[in-house]
Order: structure tokens, then C-alpha cells, then sequence
């Protein structure tokens, strides 16, 4: 959809879904930290913009970790990153749930290691005691030699004064959003085992019959849904969750809330137009097509999203009221950014963008949509119970830096996440504790 045509129309149970998992994905966290130390991958940093000349780099040079090299690959140019280039702003981005927010952790996953930069990790597995409000106690320490947090990107729900508290006072704020119907529908399909109100409209359709689970839902939501359930906090208005804002129903406070998120955060990207949100983020953080080049993760095969016929939409939009406001409210102020950056010239960029981003898929990717079970564990996303999520396969006879760079472009998000942090401190992620 382009520009003039959208202009026309104006979640702790993720916890309890990796506890699950934990002895599982601690097993695929050791071996892929393994395997990215001991494979000669390669970060992409510059080696002439060192952030932090610190104890936590020398660990990266001694478990195997190179800069790149003059030998950039033949089919992408990679002058722009080895050259000198402007130091990147310190970054907070709120990572929403199933909006492609995970596309864009992995770029500043990249950028952040290509940067050196010290990461705000939680400090406890992958995100900020999710769904609490985000809370400084919930970072991890600065590591030796750091003086700051320069980038936090992991899993939380917005609280904007707590934030301030860990990042400096000039980092750039970034979020997505996602167009509601097919927010909710994804977040039904990825949750529908974790989420207690999901599990029970599940339970009763397999009960009755002849029903899907989200029609049985959408016909009597309430029925399902307690509010007074931490689990249940993605089941209605999941963006307006995430962003910190009461979400079960309309308030005195919705305009005040609306205005402070407009005034904090400096882009919401809009998973319709990601490509333009992406030369958008580009200015911001003085990044160059290379390093804005992506492939989707977090993927599901064809088959396994649910059709919405009108009536279901209808019910979504009802259930999801706040979540259409949030969306039509920074969809409108994307426009206007769209408007104030240049449509003609932001098109133009786009077409570049995606020339590159192909040009690197082509180098770099051998299968899309490749099943898990095909998949080594360096490369395998994290599974639901009840959808499948796909992967990639790179190239083989890559050089050693393609493959170090080829292999970060698809990694998926614990695996990446796990990296960085055994990068930063010197060791494994923490669970969380037992109580």
C-alpha cells in the first residue's frame, strides 16, 4: 500500500511461555553463542568508532570476534559501514508485541554490536519483567569500563520515568505499531496456549465444535477475559498495553496518555509502511541503506493466519477500541513526518533501500520460510505451541565475513540476544529466580 492510498483512510504470560521453555532455550542459547564465537563470524562494527574502549571488547576479541576487514563482499557494498562514519545516538526502542518489532531489534542488534555499545539488558532473561511496568531495579548492571547504557531494546511495558532514570537524557525513542485487526489476530494465533483467556475460548470451541477460537472469543470476549489477570494483559488492546496506557477501556486520562506518548517518542514506526518507516528511522540514527538492509522474522507459514471476514473485523475494532485510536492517531502523525521529510524523496529512498535489501537477501539467503525442524539451532526461532514460526538458510561458500554478517541478519532473537549479553558481561543469561 503506498502512501497516497493509506492517506485515504485514516501482555507476565510471555514470562510463563519461556519459563516453559527455559530448559529447552538455554540448551539453544549455548549452543548458538558457541557456534557464533567459534565459527569466525564477524560483527559488523567499524573498527574507527569504538564507543567504550573497555574490559567487555576485550572479551569479544578473545572469544574469536573480528572487526570487518577491507575484503567486503563482492555483490553489496560495504564501504559505508567500514568507513568512518557518525556515531550513533543512544536508542530506546519499545519493542511492541507482534507488530515486526523483532525486524527491527535485530538492525539495531546489529548496529548496536557494529557500535560497541553498551546494551540496557534485563536482569533476568529477555525482557523487563513483562507485563510489570518497566522499572530501573529490572536492568542489568553497567559493565566495567562503561559510563552509560547506550541502547535497550528488549521487551517491556512503557514507563517513561523509569526509563529516563537508565538512559541518557538525549537517546532517541522509537516504537512500532501494527494495523489492530491483524495485531490481534496474530497475537491470538501466537498466544492462544499462554494467555488464560485465549486458553479458555480455546477449550470451549475444541468442547463444542463448531466454532473457531477467536469467533467463540470475539462473540462474548468478556466472558473469557478477567481483567484482574496479569496473564490476560495482551488479550484486549495489546499496543495500548505495551505502551503503558490503561488499556481496559476508555479513561479521563486517554488524551493526557496520548500526548505524552507523542511528546516522548521521536518515531512510531507503522509495520504497513515499513520500508518508509525505515528511511525515516535511517535519518534519525545516521544510518545508510546497508545498514537498514532486513529480512522478516518471526514468520508464519501462510496457512497457519486466520482469515477475517467482516464480521470478525467488526468485533476486533469493537474490542480493541483504544488500539484503533493509538494506531489512527500516530498513523497520522507518520503521514505528517511523511509529508514534512518529502514524499518524492522519500520514495526514491525507498526504491534504493529495497534494491540493497534485495541485493543482500540474494548474497546472503539460500531458503526463505524454511521449517524449524530443517533448521540448525543458531538459526531456529523460538516456538509457540501453537503456531509454527519459520527461519532462514544462508548461503553456503560464503567468505568468512559474508557469513559473519549473512548469519545476524536472520538470527533470531534469543539466540542474538544471548550473544550480546555473553558479550557485555562475560557470561550466560540468568533466569529468573524461583519464588
Amino acid at each position: 500500500m503506498t502512501i497516497h492510498r493509506l492517506a485515504n483512510r485514516l501482555w507476565r504470560y510471555r514470562v510463563t511461555g519461556l519459563m516453559l521453555t527455559l530448559g529447552v532455550t538455554c540448551l539453544l542459547i549455548f549452543v548458538g553463542t558457541f557456534l557464533l564465537q567459534h565459527s569466525g563470524a564477524q560483527p559488523a562494527a567499524n573498527p574507527g568508532s569504538s564507543r567504550h574502549d573497555n574490559p567487555h571488547q576485550e572479551r569479544r576479541r578473545r572469544s574469536g570476534f573480528q572487526p570487518w576487514n577491507d575484503q567486503a563482499p563482492k555483490d553489496v557494498h560495504f564501504h559505508n559501514i567500514i568507513k568512518p562514519r557518525t556515531q550513533t545516538p543512544p536508542v530506546v526502542f519499545l519493542k511492541t508485541h507482534k507488530t515486526g518489532s523483532s525486524t527491527v531489534q535485530n538492525l539495531l542488534f546489529r548496529m548496536g554490536e557494529r557500535d560497541r555499545a553498551t546494551f540496557a539488558f534485563p536482569r533476568h532473561t529477555y525482557h523487563f519483567n513483562y507485563p510489570e511496568s518497566f522499572s530501573a531495579k529490572f536492568v542489568d548492571e553497567l559493565p566495567d569500563g562503561s559510563s552509560q547504557y547506550d541502547l535497550l531494546c528488549s521487551n517491556m511495558r512503557l514507563d517513561v520515568g523509569q526509563l529516563k532514570q537508565v538512559m541518557p537524557e538525549d537517546a532517541i525513542y522509537i516504537t512500532i505499531l501494527r494495523e489492530p485487526l491483524r495485531t490481534f489476530e496474530s497475537i491470538f494465533s501466537y498466544y492462544s496456549s499462554t494467555i488464560p483467556a485465549f486458553i479458555l475460548a480455546k477449550k470451549v470451541a475444541q468442547q463444542t465444535g463448531h466454532k473457531s477460537a477467536l469467533s467463540l472469543f470475539l462473540d462474548s470476549p468478556d466472558a473469557f477475559w478477567d481483567p484482574n489477570e496479569p496473564g490476560n494483559s495482551l488479550a484486549k488492546n495489546p499496543m495500548s498495553f505495551d505502551l503503558g496506557i490503561d488499556s481496559q477501556q476508555w479513561n479521563s486520562t486517554w488524551r493526557t496518555d496520548l500526548a505524552l506518548l507523542e511528546e516522548t517518542f521521536n518515531l512510531v514506526m507503522i509495520a504497513e509502511h515499513f520500508d518508509e518507516s525505515l528511511i525515516l528511522l535511517g535519518s534519525l540514527l545516521n544510518l545508510n541503506l546497508e545498514e537498514l538492509a532486513y529480512v522478516r522474522l518471526n514468520t508464519r507459514p501462510p496457512q497457519d493466519i486466520l482469515p477475517l471476514d467482516d464480521e470478525t473485523k467488526d468485533q476486533i475494532s469493537a474490542w480493541n477500541t483504544l488500539d484503533v485510536l493509538l494506531y489512527d492517531f500516530f498513523l497520522q502523525l507518520f503521514l505528517e513526518k511523511v509529508e514534512k521529510y518529502g514524499l518524492e524523496r522519500l520514495n526514491s529512498e525507498v526504491a534504493l533501500l529495497r534494491a540493497t535489501t534485495n541485493r543482500i537477501r540474494r548474497m546472503c539467503v539460500a531458503r526463505t520460510g524454511v521449517h524449524p525442524r530443517e533448521l540448525e539451532d543458531l538459526v531456529k526461532p523460538w516456538q509457540a505451541d501453537t503456531v509454527t514460526i519459520l527461519g532462514y538458510q544462508i548461503q553456503k561458500n560464503l567468505t568468512r565475513q559474508e557469513q559473519g554478517f549473512c548469519t545476524r541478519l536472520v538470527l533470531p532473537e534469543l539466540q542474538y540476544h544471548a550473544h550480546l549479553y555473553f558479550q557485555q558481561y562475560g557470561r550466560d543469561l540468568r533466569a529468573v529466580p524461583t519464588e
